[in-house]
């Protein structure tokens, strides 16, 4: 018996991977995050208890999983997004660890990802920045100390902010000192849903332009001057003349 993390993408039924597919039509068991996975995800099944996590607090969760260790079942444990992020995965591990109950991660496409995707941009050109941060914003869980988005925001890296649109005007004011009032920032609505939205803009009038839309939750923040750039340096791995190992 084994507990596998999938990571059921960022919305699109289609962007979940072929193994978090077929383990989510093999498992007896399912516990899904019924809050931001699709039940378009599960189309297949065949499992004997399909359970959404949304309606259940940790340790009923771990309750599910002993008895379908007790059984010898399979379980797929569906979240959105990829599970290593911000997935709440850590604390259910920790239970299963102690338990003996064997577990799988199976990787999924970011929400990262598929909003740069949705933009059509790359995250890492070269000049510009070579390093992507993904971070979220303080509310309810306290950031550790040196990881406040003023401090993280000094490096001027692509920055990728989880759980902040309800807080956009805090963050462009962190922001504002250290990416300049004309920085490109975008805020992704329900990337890849049906009903996806996105608004493009500067750290100087995104907070207006969010505010019109209407967004409030399940949004992410892309701020960075890799967004709508064109000035910026080639790479070597396709420069004419760079030799590498598969081009002498």
């Amino acid at each position: 018996m084994t507990v596998y993390f999938i990571g059921a993408g960022p919305g699109d039924p289609e962007l979940i991977t072929v193994k978090g597919q077929r383990l989510i039509r093999s498992c007896a068991v399912i516990i899904y995050a019924g809050s931001l996975v699709p039940a378009a995800v599960l189309e297949g099944h065949h499992a004997e208890l399909v359970a959404n996590s949304a309606e259940l607090h940790l340790e009923q969760i771990i309750e599910l999983i002993k008895a379908a260790h007790a059984k010898g079942q399979d379980v797929a444990r569906v979240h959105s997004g990829d599970p290593s992020l911000y997935g709440a995965i850590g604390e259910q591990i920790r239970y299963l660890r102690e338990l003996g109950i064997p577990f799988v991660i199976v990787p999924g496409v970011t929400a990262t990802a598929a909003c740069a995707a949705l933009l059509g941009a790359e995250l890492t050109l070269p000049d510009v920045s070579q390093s992507v941060i993904l971070t979220r914003y303080a509310d309810k869980t306290s950031m550790p100390a040196g990881e406040e988005l003023a401090s993280l925001a000094q490096h001027g890296a692509t920055m990728a902010i989880h759980l902040g649109v309800s807080h956009l005007q805090k963050i462009v004011l962190e922001l504002m000192p250290h990416y300049g009032a004309d920085c490109p920032i975008a805020v992704i609505h329900r990337a890849t849903w049906p009903d996806q939205d996105w608004v493009v803009g500067t750290l100087a009038n995104i907070a207006e332009k969010v505010e019109a839309k209407g967004f409030r939750r399940t949004a992410l923040i892309l701020v960075g001057r890799v967004l709508g750039s064109d000035q910026f340096g080639e790479s070597s791995l396709y420069r004419a003349g760079h030799a590498h190992l598969y081009r002498p």
